[in-house]
């Protein structure tokens, strides 16, 4: 066997069948039964394809969005999320000026290129913004003086800067000459992605029809009131070929709304964690860049220091989102596993789309339930074991 060959016994995520699963190579060349009548496969931890997080914003004290970027960061923060079971993500650079978005693409494309372990765990760049709406309320926690129309040749200058690594944006197709410009992100290999936007449902029509192909984090980022129809919330569910993107860590979105995307979109449906920087860190007070004073609660819950109704972002990853959904009965575990795995690894054409069967890079996770909790236990990237819970305990 190679220096990363191995055999790993464990509980298909699936099935519930125990497992061997044979990796050479990097890649899983086949997944055998175990035929046993003891009682050893109770022992066995549940093997899953890794976690694959189309919007996150930092990491651990970490943000993709101040710049310069300390050295090494991007690389740093990639095995870091290797503890969270993320195998793959696409760091989202969010709106900005001009020249801070170009820094940080330059930094993510130049990381790629001197460090193989960020070029193996970016699969790329989730450029969110600055050509949304400049509405409140759908604007979110974007700065009003850097939000700006769609524009071609200033996209163009930044996917140069990025090595042609931007592999999605986020946009409003309220603005003039949106659908023109969505084209030619589709024709170009860019994902599309509606979000913080204050569009007519006959704009966002018109954005489907140009290529338009997601919704970013549906519910969040929009007015806090709105005609309760129609709406932008209510056209986008609605529109077959849009696959929705949530935050599923319990605040972001109430479980009704949860389980009503999941019911419309089905296979569409996707989790993100679209986590900031202070995502990893203990609970406390916080000054950031964004919001100024917050306050992250050992609960998870980060939401400005003078309000505590008010959320500054998500400080949760992927595994707590799955948490929320399986423990509120929102969707069973191998579907929750799924909308942050395969589903996005396929939606972005990625090699990990297969998942856990033979052929499929070796990008996989053994965990363990315990009662209402997942306990990560080993991260594997392209066969080789890159996160062990015992090296941090």
């Amino acid at each position: 066997m190679g220096l990363n060959d191995m055999n790993l016994k464990a509980i298909h995520y699936v099935t519930g069948e125990p497992v061997t699963i044979y990796i050479e190579q990097g890649v899983i060349r086949s997944i055998e039964p175990i035929k046993s009548e003891n009682s050893d496969s109770l022992e066995l931890a549940i093997a899953a394809p890794g976690l694959v997080d189309l919007q996150i914003n930092g990491y651990a004290g970490h943000d993709f969005n101040q710049v310069p970027y300390p050295d090494k960061m991007v690389g740093e923060v990639i095995r870091k999320l290797w503890r969270e079971g993320v195998t793959s993500c696409f760091p989202t650079v969010i709106t900005n000026s001009v020249q801070a978005i170009q820094e940080a693409l330059e930094s993510i494309a130049l990381a790629c290129k001197h460090d193989p372990v960020a070029d193996q765990g970016i699969a790329g760049i989730h450029l969110e913004g600055p050509f949304i709406s400049p509405n409140d309320g759908a604007r979110g926690a974007h700065n009003y003086d850097h939000v700006r129309p769609p524009d071609w040749e200033l996209f163009n200058r930044w996917q140069e800067a990025a090595d042609g690594r931007i592999r999605m944006i986020t946009l409003s197709p309220e603005w003039p000459n949106s659908a023109p410009f969505i084209a030619k992100c589709t024709e170009n290999g860019v994902t599309v992605s509606i979000g913080h936007t204050s569009a007519t449902p006959e704009q966002i029509g018109e954005a489907v029809e140009a290529g338009a192909r997601m919704s970013t984090h549906l519910g969040n980022g929009a007015h806090l009131m709105m005609p309760r129809h129609p709406n932008y919330i209510w056209e986008q569910l609605a529109q077959d070929r849009l696959w929705s993107c949530v935050i599923a860590d319990g605040f972001h979105l109430p479980d009704q709304v949860l389980k009503v995307v999941f019911k419309v979109k089905g296979t569409q449906a996707m989790l993100v964690s679209d986590a900031v920087s202070l995502s990893g860190l203990p609970a406390g007070t916080y000054t950031t860049h964004i919001g100024g004073s917050v306050v992250l609660t050992p609960e998870g819950k980060l939401h400005l220091a003078e309000d505590e109704h008010l959320l500054a972002g998500s400080a949760q990853m992927l595994l707590k989102g799955i948490e929320h959904v399986t423990n509120r009965n929102l969707a069973e575990l191998a579907e929750a596993w799924d909308m942050a795995s395969v589903r996005p690894s396929g939606f972005m054409k990625l090699p990990s789309a297969s998942g856990l069967t033979p052929g499929a890079p070796a990008d996989l996770v053994l965990f363990r339930r315990e009662g209402s909790r997942i306990r990560l236990e080993r991260t594997f990237k392209l066969g080789k074991q890159v996160f062990l819970r015992e090296e941090i305990e």
